[in-house]
């Protein structure tokens, strides 16, 4: 099929009398008119889609709708929010550099940074998630080329001061990278604080279903990487034809280099059909999390009541230690995830959560329906006891992830599995 492609970059523009449902792509070719058209588009790949391995039709308004969501001025989807994490940092990064990144951040990416990237020659410096901006500043080096946080820590629901960690950032002329994956744009912007990249795990709240997995990258395009510390973005790339990333597209470079460069080497993008699910999990987004953040609200205050916990940690509780920080950057809620510490540990946790009847046990979270984990057994359980600690994370602690059910359904399901703790 014939069609005209635009992409993202030069803005994918619907025409009258589209379809109200978008139409799925899925194709891994595109059919050029001629030889020259194609070799044209390679000289400037702002002007068609070239191949799946880069771009999709589908994927492409679905990245241009998340972007606007943001706030940035373009955006990159993945097959994964675990190769959003990597492409972020390797986009800014290569051997012998080094980045800073909160050490209350998901395990697999503690796992990711601290592990892979040191064997590809990078070094991730941890910093604690309070730490005052002269602690931030004492971590940086002459080759730190980034730092990294979460808006809202799985699963210690600790809460970023986006401000101050920016704050140090741009004093040193480098990036700040903020994974929004629990709030979604719909509960905090971190560009509007001063992030400069924003990333997702849109199989959490964005997709909201548990249909595909998948990972985006927002550039917000105001950050400055003709400072002198960034010269893969202000020198010729030779793998690319000699593209100056900052003079050739100075309204996006880091998208269209991440594009150009490692997704075209990574070929880690989702399909056409995979886009098309996130965007109806989009359509839904500001009515889900709406009554994501009520019920989770009065299902923390339950837990409270109820003297079985030793801590219950949702930072919209008046007395949490991120309450403040919390009416700052979350002021509509705070997603649908609680955090509990059971009284009696490990053991009581597990009897808790096999106890559950409706809510399900799984590797997931930011879903539907109600499900639990414990991650010091499974998304942590990589994680040195040390790690889990600075993580926040310990053995008793069960992640809560309150779904659309009624709030008596559900309270009625805790109820009873509480009944298996003596």
């Amino acid at each position: 099929m014939q069609m005209e492609t635009k992409c993202l970059h030069s803005g994918y523009n619907p025409k009258n009398g589209e379809p109200r449902v978008m139409p799925i792509y899925q194709s891994t070719t595109f059919r050029f008119n001629s030889t020259d058209e194609i070799g044209a588009v390679f000289n400037d790949p702002t002007k068609a889609h070239i191949y799946q391995r880069f771009t999709n039709p589908t994927v492409d308004t679905v990245e241009k709708k998340i972007a606007d969501l943001e706030g940035g001025v373009a955006a990159m989807c993945t097959s994964s929010g675990q190769m959003a994490s990597l492409i972020s940092i390797l986009n800014l990064c290569s051997s012998g550099d080094s980045f800073i990144s909160s050490s209350s951040i998901y395990g697999g990416t503690i796992n990711l940074f601290a592990v892979t990237l040191k064997r590809l020659g990078i070094e991730c410096i941890f910093v604690d998630v309070d730490a005052n901006e002269d602690e931030i500043q004492s971590k940086i080096k002459p080759n730190t080329k980034a730092i990294f946080g979460e808006t809202l820590t799985n699963p210690s629901l600790q809460v970023l001061d986006i401000e101050k960690f920016a704050k140090v950032a741009h004093k040193n002329n480098i990036p700040l990278i903020v994974d929004n994956t629990f709030p979604t744009p719909i509960l905090c912007r971190p560009i509007e604080w001063g992030a400069d990249v924003v990333i997702h795990s849109t199989s959490k709240y964005m997709d909201g279903h548990a249909v595909q997995v998948g990972g985006v990258i927002v550039d917000s395009g105001k950050f400055d990487y003709t400072n002198g510390k960034f010269p893969d973005f202000t020198e010729p790339d030779e793998s690319y034809h000699g593209t100056i990333y900052t003079k050739d597209y100075p309204f996006a470079p880091y998208i269209i280099k991440a594009r150009m460069q490692l997704m075209r080497d990574f070929g880690a993008y989702p399909s056409g059909h995979s886009g098309f699910l996130l965007n109806l999990g989009l359509e839904t987004l500001a009515l889900r999390m709406q009554r994501y953040c009520e019920n989770a609200m009065k299902m923390a205050q339950y837990f409270e009541s109820t003297g079985k916990f030793e801590e219950v940690r949702y930072p919209k509780l008046s007395g949490n230690k991120y309450y403040r920080l919390a009416e700052k950057y979350l002021p509509n809620g705070a997603s649908g995830v609680i955090s509990l510490t059971i009284k009696g540990g490990k053991d009581a946790a597990v009897k808790f959560m096999d106890g559950l009847k409706m809510a399900s046990n799984e590797v997931h979270v930011a879903d539907i329906k109600t499900c639990v984990l414990h991650p010091a057994s499974a998304t942590h359980r990589q994680l040195t006891d040390e790690q889990l600690v600075a993580c926040g994370i310990n053995p008793g602690l069960v992640r809560f992830s309150v779904g659309l059910e009624n709030i008596d359904d559900i309270i009625a399901d805790v109820e009873g599995a509480l009944k298996n703790i003596k």
